[in-house]
């Protein structure tokens, strides 16, 4: 709880009077009984019309004190509380992006969702109780208890008795409810997952059929929730109807012990009266209490749950902020000996890789499917680090570099086209972001968009929707070309880019990356037309080197790369 007592002393000032001004508002609230009590003892008895109104007015007068405090007390505790959730929040989502990719792999992005939100809500509402309730209600009990062993020794027994018994129960179902929340809170992560997989395979879901498959999978999730939330819920329903009977007991109790002691002359009638105002205080206290203690219990499972994403340690860490310089006449990429085993596969993604790119090279890599062309890419930039050897750019360890300096360096096209809710201009800016319009529209050049975008209304004003859902998926792929071209890298990374383009406007692509001449380019493709012009080509199989040279070299000495061309162009090339 470390972190979360950080985050108060950052909202000292409404911790403190939160609670402080539902103190002072339990405390009238406990003269209000003593108040009932005179007024019946000293003014009906007494038939005192003017001891009566004064107690009235000083009923009203506590009341609206009470209700200004508790308003006061909202306030403060709704500041801290949003405040806190706020904080936390923007941590978290700094935290998650300092995360490499190893653990989002892990920890899978609809898990990450839900504890940016309904964990960090959770929290929220119950820190908002806690500091409304978590004093006052104990107050009020305990000051009625103090109140009735003030009034008469045998009352006060009985509600030491009954309290007791009540906190008891309390502190059990408190126990018993607590692992089923998280249970519950996992299962949800399972939901979200399954609800995020079918929207954005919606279509493929229907192109196949699979609608009813799909419902009776969701189906059997949320099924699965269901049952945990109704587990975990009848244990807190029995908090309301426990406490209900036992303080119903007693106050029938009281009125019974009452009875005696009023006709032996230990007890007035506003005394007993008294007395059954404060068991039903206890009893709407504890009632607030037990709801309290459902929602602490739901907002500490989420607090444990958000606790566990602050607790990961990203795998790929900075070393330091500072500039290094390039070693001269190294060459601009060079892989020593590298493997790298993703987490939880027995087997390595990548191994033993030993090659070197020279600066201005156009390096293309190709393989099958499976065979560690994207890995080995993203080793690069320091996505992942590599489980042995070095992967070095100009000469140094890529750990040497800050992450700035290296991946400003590296034009990276991933192959996946994310694009964002934005206009094509500020898309591309996410490149260079003070890129002028000259720049941006000799990238869209490069990247054969130009004329799709000058054709789309706004041109570079054209409002691109969240990941490119109004565009197709090959002007997708285009304007993240442009937007890595438009910063003019010296390394240029093009990951499977070009799969949604049509053979003439990738082979137009390929012509004016050649005239970019702005430095090192790799291209990973499955397309062995794509690499024909290239200086070497690295052939991969199974994660390991098949053959490295030019198109003519490994087609005569390479296996593999020569099995990939005659599949993909029917032997032309024999």
């Amino acid at each position: 709880m470390e972190r979360m007592i950080r985050y108060l002393k950052e909202y000292k000032k409404e911790s403190i009077l939160g609670p402080a001004f539902k103190m002072l508002e339990a405390l009238f609230d406990l003269f209000i009984p003593v108040c009932v009590a005179a007024m019946i003892d000293k003014g009906v008895w007494a038939k005192s019309s003017g001891y009566i109104i004064l107690m009235a007015v000083v009923m009203i007068i506590l009341g609206v004190v009470g209700l200004a405090s508790a308003v006061t007390a909202q306030f403060f505790a709704a500041r801290a509380s949003v405040g806190v959730a706020t904080t936390m929040r923007d941590e978290l989502f700094e935290h998650i992006n300092d995360l490499s990719y190893a653990e989002i792999d892990r920890i899978g992005t609809p898990t990450l969702i839900n504890r940016m939100t309904t964990d960090i809500n959770q929290v929220q509402n119950g820190l908002n109780l806690s500091l409304r309730l978590l004093l006052r209600s104990p107050f009020i009990v305990l000051g009625s208890v103090i109140a009735a062993f003030m009034i008469n020794g045998t009352a006060g027994v009985l509600f030491f008795f009954v309290t007791g018994v009540l906190a008891l129960i309390v502190f059990k179902l408190m126990q018993l409810s607590m692992p089923g929340y998280k249970k519950v809170q996992g299962q949800l992560d399972v939901v979200l997952g399954k609800t995020r997989e079918n929207l954005i395979g919606s279509r493929v879901v229907r192109a196949f059929g699979r609608q009813d498959d799909e419902a009776k999978d969701y189906a059997n999730s949320t099924k699965l929730l269901y049952k945990l939330q109704t587990r975990v819920g009848n244990l807190s329903a029995l908090m309301n109807p426990l406490t209900y009977v036992l303080i119903n007991l007693g106050v029938a109790a009281i009125i019974i012990v009452g009875g005696f002691q009023v006709d032996e002359g230990h007890l007035t009638q506003g005394e007993v009266v008294a007395l059954v105002n404060y068991m039903s205080q206890i009893l709407v206290e504890l009632i607030k209490l037990a709801n309290l203690v459902i929602t602490v219990n739901r907002s500490l499972a989420s607090y444990s749950r958000i606790d566990e994403i602050f607790g990961l340690e990203p795998t790929v860490k900075e070393e330091h902020q500072f500039t290094i310089p390039a070693v001269n006449g190294s060459p601009k990429i060079e892989f020593k000996n590298v493997s790298f085993t993703y987490n939880g596969s027995p087997e390595a993604a990548v191994e033993g890789l030993n090659f070197s790119i020279m600066h201005g090279e156009t390096i293309g890599i190709i393989g099958g499917t499976g065979s560690g062309k994207s890995t080995l890419a993203q080793l690069i930039p320091r996505f992942y680090d590599a489980t042995e050897g070095q992967v070095l750019v100009d000469g140094r360890d890529v750990k040497e570099y800050s992450f700035g300096q290296l991946r400003g360096k590296i034009g990276y096209v991933p192959q996946k086209a994310v694009l964002f809710k934005g206009t094509v201009r500020d898309n591309i800016k996410w490149g260079k972001a003070l890129a002028s319009d000259k720049e941006i529209n000799n990238a869209l050049e490069i990247a054969q968009a130009k004329s799709f975008v000058d054709a789309k209304k706004g041109g570079l004003d054209f409002m691109v929707e969240p990941n490119g859902r109004n565009l197709s998926g090959g002007q997708r792929q285009r304007l993240t070309i442009a937007r890595a071209v438009v910063r003019k890298p010296e390394i240029l990374i093009l990951d499977d880019s070009t799969s949604a383009l049509d053979y003439a406007t990738e082979a137009k692509l390929r012509d004016a990356l050649e005239y970019r001449n702005q430095g090192t380019t790799i291209i990973v493709t499955q397309r062995a037309a794509a690499l024909r012009n290239a200086d070497r080509i690295l052939c991969l199989e199974d994660g390991k080197v098949a053959g490295m040279g030019t198109h003519e070299e490994l087609y005569r000495n390479c296996p593999v790369y020569r099995e990939i061309c005659i599949s993909q162009l029917e032997g032309d090339d024999e």
